[in-house]
């Protein structure tokens, strides 16, 4: 994970298959040190904590298979920054999206709304009221079964929460149960609540009793009451955690679904690409695209490549002299070396942005205006604005990102033709954001690269995180401030869900309007490479929940 999953560690400061083989059948060397890692794993359990009081990771149907069914996630970074359903916005999207469950969940690829814990829905016409109709014989963890009673006290709990992203739930206004199976969201202004309950933060639905019971910091003394397919098995911190299938979960369970999931951290890209070609992992999150080269050629791993809705921006502090003039900042971002970024670096597997809004995304524009590297047209705006050579900027990215770091060096290779000297800091994340929020706007950087991907899926996540005005500093770390701007986006959010065709052409009108003001360089949508075994079966990536591997829907092939 990366920027987004680091500018969350500040926010916490804030807010904080098929037929199985035969049991008799020899093992691979890599197999068998993967059973050693999960019994050691499983050990360790006793230190880690249990969310429920039912459930369990289940015997195998075939009397106790030699091999469990069991997949293995290796992360880059720590699979667990926030505990709370209520608060989470980090890298526990992918546990989280595996323990908890939304009401629906929403697939990019159709444009269409998958049941979860809803079966079906209503809209108003002026979409101002949502009705949803609940699924029967759902258990929580906990034991408890679901009722509409447990979907009104999680959204409005996360509501009085007011963390996360738990902005995404301003629209509601109150929330009914007519009856156990019935919920109504009542809102203040018209919203698509649909895509709302679908994120992947801020939606999921818990057993609020057990906060009764035990207090309202009970999650975050690691528990979970969740009503996902895989419930809390251990965790210990920096290292793995371990979920176990739940009996009880409402969608049954087929002999070939895996039974234990392993989400690991690990940093050296070597050993991930070591274990990954030994089996002794599954799934990987990402790695270096020449890693990803040399694995083509592995018999026994597949690349899946799709699009993603991630992409990397550089903000310029619109305050400070002269990064203050627009005259300026068009000059620096037709002096950014995008081709080289894309072929260098990303080897080919992102495009250049055309504006924030990443492509697939509904709202992004392809006729938008995109810069393109012009030293001499940069040149001639820096003369306009008066300002010569000996510029000496300072960019910060986030430590350990050496896509960031190289996408940097070859920008400051080309400022340097201009006379400009850019410093390249690569910081810690917390260091980096609180640095962004200085009370001296004067040891603020000049220029911030990090990554964005959306909260849920609708450019507004985009458009009013980063680029809204903000009377205190949260995401928007250009500073920058337009009225007609924040003005379009609003109400284009507020059409979402009456006339979407009306929203695209505000949503378009606002990005016209960045894209000219230039708060940022529009770096470039990324593409997900994921190195996978090939006997596990059944992952498709879904760019609406990024990094999430929904394990239920995989299998040991």
């Amino acid at each position: 994970m990366d920027g987004k999953v680091r500018r969350a560690l500040g926010a916490a400061e804030e807010a904080t298959g098929k037929a199985r083989p035969h049991r008799a059948r020899a093992l691979p060397a890599g197999r068998r040190r993967l059973l050693a890692l999960v019994s050691l794993l499983l050990l360790l359990s006793a230190c880690g904590s249990s969310g429920g009081a039912t459930g369990g990771a289940s015997e195998s149907e075939a009397g106790g298979s030699a091999e469990p069914r069991v997949a293995v996630y290796l992360t880059t970074t720590e699979p667990m920054i926030f505990w709370d359903p209520s608060d989470g916005f980090s890298n526990e999207i992918i546990a989280m999206n595996n323990m908890y469950e939304t009401l629906l969940r929403y697939d990019p690829a159709k444009n269409t709304f998958i049941p979860v814990l809803a079966t079906d829905y209503q809209s108003s016409p002026d979409a101002l009221t949502w009705t949803f109709h609940l699924r029967s014989g759902v258990r929580f963890h906990t034991g408890k079964t679901m009722t509409s009673a447990d979907v009104k006290a999680s959204f409005e709990r996360t509501i009085a929460h007011g963390k996360g992203a738990a902005y995404i739930l301003d629209p509601v206004q109150s929330i009914e149960t007519p009856d156990d199976r019935t919920v109504v969201f009542h809102l203040k202004y018209a919203a698509p609540m649909d895509l709302i309950v679908s994120s992947p933060y801020a939606a999921y639905v818990f057993d609020t009793d057990v906060l009764r019971q035990n207090g309202d910091d009970w999650f975050t003394k690691v528990h979970e009451a969740g009503s996902g397919p895989y419930m809390l098995k251990s965790w210990k911190e920096n290292d793995a955690l371990v979920l176990q299938r739940f009996d009880g979960y409402w969608g049954g369970w087929k002999a070939n679904q895996f039974d234990t999931v392993i989400i690991k951290p690990v940093e050296e890209t070597s050993t991930k690409m070591q274990m990954l070609q030994a089996g002794e992992a599954d799934v990987v999150d990402q790695l270096p695209y020449e890693q990803l080269e040399a694995l083509r050629s592995d018999p026994n791993v597949e690349l899946v490549t799709t699009p993603s809705w991630q992409n990397l921006l550089a903000f310029f502090d619109t305050k400070k002299k002269p990064l203050d003039d627009v005259r300026v900042r068009q000059a620096l971002s037709y002096a950014f070396p995008y081709q080289s970024v894309i072929d260098d670096v990303m080897h080919g597997m992102a495009t250049q942005a055309r504006g924030p809004v990443p492509a697939g995304l509904w709202g992004h524009d392809d006729q938008l205006f995109q810069y393109t590297e012009d030293l001499d047209r940069a040149r001639e705006l820096l003369a306009q604005a008066g300002v010569g050579q000996g510029l000496e900027l300072t960019l910060t990215y986030t430590a350990g990102d050496e896509n960031e770091r190289r996408v940097a060096e070859l920008w400051k290779a080309e400022l340097a033709k201009l006379g400009i000297t850019l410093d390249v800091q690569g910081l810690p994340w917390d260091s980096q954001w609180q640095l962004a929020k200085a009370d001296d706007p004067a040891k603020r950087q000049d220029i911030f690269m990090m990554y964005w991907w959306p909260d849920y899926a609708t450019p507004y996540s985009f458009l009013w995180n980063m680029f809204h005005s903000e009377d205190t500093i949260n995401f928007n770390l250009g500073y920058y401030s337009n009225p007609e701007f924040d003005r379009l986006i609003d109400d284009a959010n507020t059409l979402a869900a009456s006339d979407r065709e009306k929203a695209v052409e505000e949503f378009a009108r606002a990005q016209e309007i960045l894209v000219q003001d230039a708060p940022a360089v529009f770096i470039y949508d990324q593409k997900y490479v994921r190195p996978i075994r090939t006997s596990f079966g059944g992952y498709v990536d879904n760019p609406a929940y990024p990094n999430v591997v929904f394990f239920y829907e995989t299998y040991r092939k």
